[in-house]
């Protein structure tokens, strides 16, 4: 079993893996921050690390994914290389901050990859609007985060809905952040599992 969850910067991802992973007793595996060698860099100058950033990531996920495939373990993914190729390598570039031969060349290394991926058994969307992002990301206090700009959350957002709109590789769950406080409100928490076991196990 292998459920990812999705959403834009700040939308509490992380939080959810970790709550959902101690309910149905999952593997949590977690978005590599930490260990980036590229994302300061990548927050202060945007254009001279791009593709830099976007490769590591694409790689570490995927090595993920390959890694979990043979360990056959339940497990709960905070974060999935479909964002990375459908909506932040195509947003840097439609920014001007990817090249458009770095861009072609790592469309064409995931198109790759792609063929040897197995979807989540359930994709879960965090959706959240802009405001409710930059409350959560100020919140959190990440230093390297403090320099992201509105326009850029913005536009992840509108490719995240684009994205997720035609989204056909699965099951696909979508909740409403701005209206349910998972990550302090037990109850709210409670509507979440139920809808996931609903969409895994038909129960209503």
């Amino acid at each position: 079993m292998h459920l990812a969850i999705a959403g834009n910067i700040g939308s509490g991802k992380t939080t959810l893996t970790t709550q959902l992973a101690k309910h149905y007793k999952y593997q949590p595996h977690y978005e590599n921050v930490d260990d980036n060698p590229y994302l300061n860099d990548f927050y202060k100058d945007m254009h001279r690390w791009s593709f830099n950033l976007q490769i590591y990531f694409l790689n570490s996920r995927f090595a993920q994914l390959m890694e979990l495939r043979k360990s056959g373990a339940k497990i709960i993914q905070d974060r999935t290389i479909y964002e990375d190729a459908y909506i932040f390598a195509p947003n840097l570039h439609a920014m001007g901050l990817m090249t458009t031969r770095d861009f072609e060349n790592y469309i064409s290394l995931f198109e790759l990859m792609d063929e040897f991926l197995t979807p989540p058994d359930l994709m879960i969307y965090l959706r959240a609007s802009v405001p409710a992002l930059v409350t959560n990301i100020q919140k959190r206090g990440r230093e390297y985060e403090e320099a992201i700009r509105l326009d850029y959350l913005t536009r992840l957002n509108e490719r995240y809905e684009a994205w997720i709109s035609t989204y056909d590789k699965g099951k696909l769950l979508i909740i409403d952040v701005d209206d349910n406080r998972f990550h302090e409100d037990d109850e709210d928490l409670g509507k979440i599992i139920q809808r996931i076991d609903a969409e895994l196990h038909g129960l209503f």
